[in-house]
C-alpha cells in the first residue's frame, strides 16, 4: 500500500511539475504524456463526483483493511493485489481531498483510452489480481474443507 502510494504521488507531483505547459511522447506511437485534471472516474464518468470517489475508497480501503487484518492465514499472492487496490485507491483519494481532482498523465497513443495514473494502474491490476488470487485461494479452501485435508 504504501510503495504504491508514494510512486503514484511522486509520479503525480512530477507530471503536474513537468507536463503542466507541455505533453511528451514516452514511447512513440504507444504512450503520450500529457497533465490532465480529472474530477471524475474513466472517461469523466460522474465528473464533479470527487466528494462520491473519497467515500468509495474510504469504505473500500476500510473493507480491505479488515478483511486482511481479520482473515487469517492469509496468502502473500492475495495480499499484494488487495495491497495495490488500497494503495490505488488512496492514492486517488488523497489528489481528490487535496486538489479536488486528480491528476492523470499517461495517455495511449495507439488507442482512444482515458489517460490514467500510478494509482489507476494498481487498482486494475490489483483486481485482476485479486480475481485469479481468489480463485486459487477458494479452490485451496474447498479442497481443505472436503475432508479436513489440505489437497492444494
Amino acid at each position: 500500500v504504501v510503495l504504491s502510494v508514494i510512486v503514484d504521488q511522486v509520479t503525480k507531483a512530477a507530471a503536474r511539475e513537468v507536463l503542466e505547459q507541455t505533453s511528451s511522447v514516452l514511447v512513440p506511437g504507444i504512450i503520450n504524456l500529457v497533465h490532465v485534471e480529472n474530477t471524475g472516474a474513466a472517461f469523466s464518468f460522474l465528473e464533479g463526483g470527487s466528494a462520491f470517489f473519497v467515500v468509495l475508497a474510504i469504505v473500500l480501503i476500510t473493507a480491505i483493511t479488515a478483511f486482511v487484518w481479520k482473515t487469517e492465514d492469509l496468502p502473500l499472492y492475495l495480499v499484494v493485489p488487495l495491497g495495490l487496490v488500497a494503495g490505488g485507491g488512496m492514492g486517488n483519494m488523497i489528489d481528490r481531498v487535496i486538489d479536488g481532482s486528480v491528476t492523470d498523465f499517461i495517455a495511449t497513443a495507439f488507442i482512444a483510452f482515458p489517460v490514467f495514473n500510478v494509482a489507476d494502474m494498481c487498482v486494475t491490476v490489483g483486481v485482476v489480481l485479486c480475481f485469479i488470487a481468489f480463485l486459487r485461494w477458494d479452490a485451496k479452501n474447498e479442497a481443505v474443507s472436503l475432508d479436513g485435508q489440505s489437497h492444494a
